[in-house]
């Protein structure tokens, strides 16, 4: 994959972690809620692009 789908998936992993801080910073469950999904949204992106990678010669 491109370079710029592996900063896609850095990206979406930063975002989630960050809004997970700041969820349980604040007490803020759907905060947390929607950080851990940011966070899965870049993991997958992630192993996509890896899978990907692995395949090409």
């Amino acid at each position: 994959m491109s370079a710029s789908e592996k900063l896609r998936a850095k990206v979406e992993q930063a975002v989630g972690k960050a809004a997970q801080a700041a969820g349980r910073a604040t007490g803020n469950e759907k905060l947390i809620a929607k950080g851990l999904a940011a966070e899965a949204a870049g993991d997958t992106r992630e192993a996509k692009t890896s899978a990907t990678d692995t395949g090409r010669p």
